[in-house]
């Protein structure tokens, strides 16, 4: 049995790719700006002098996405953070297809209504169309369960798409729901 396409794909196919034509009347489908790749990637400063540190902020991460977590190596040593190369530093999680389609849907829907005096987000993007988010708590997410968590961690979530400019990625993303600051 084929499984059922994400919502907020369906959206983008029936409203928003349309929408996007219309605006910046692009001569072909494959110009069109669509997301590529999510990725939350959470550093941990203080993981090499406590190592449960890192397998609680990996485990988090699972929950949240529902996809195994990558731990990141530091590349060089530095002595006043007493950090040596290859020790453990953070995590993070590449999401991809349906999954980055369904992470999108509760990140936009569930997830940014629950921040706590929300006033919309940054119309500040990176130049190339991607957009970057950092989060200062994971409990913003419903899949953690806030007995359970130990200690406040952030996160960024860096959205990638394929849009050429700025314009491009910030109207794909306003059209997907994201809601920027006015």
């Amino acid at each position: 049995m084929a499984s059922a396409k994400p919502r907020l794909r369906e959206k983008f196919e029936q409203e928003v790719a349309p929408a996007l034509q219309e605006k910046f009347e692009f001569k072909s489908s494959m110009e069109m700006p669509k997301p590529v790749k999510v990725v939350l990637n959470m550093g941990l400063g203080n993981a090499p002098t406590n190592p449960k540190i890192m397998e609680k902020a990996v485990e988090e991460l699972e929950i949240i996405t529902g996809q195994k977590a990558v731990t990141t190596k530091a590349r060089k040593s530095i002595s006043n953070f007493k950090l040596r190369e290859g020790m453990d530093i953070g995590c993070r999680v590449t999401l991809r297809d349906k999954h980055m389609w369904e992470f999108l849907d509760r990140f936009i829907n569930v997830a940014l209504p629950r921040i706590r005096d929300f006033r919309g987000l940054s119309t500040r993007l990176s130049g190339s169309g991607d957009f970057t988010i950092g989060l200062k708590d994971q409990l913003i997410f419903p899949e953690i369960e806030y007995d359970k968590v130990d200690e406040h961690r952030g996160m960024n979530i860096t959205i990638v798409t394929s849009a050429k400019n700025d314009e491009e990625g910030r109207e794909l993303l306003r059209q997907l729901g994201m809601p920027f600051r006015r």
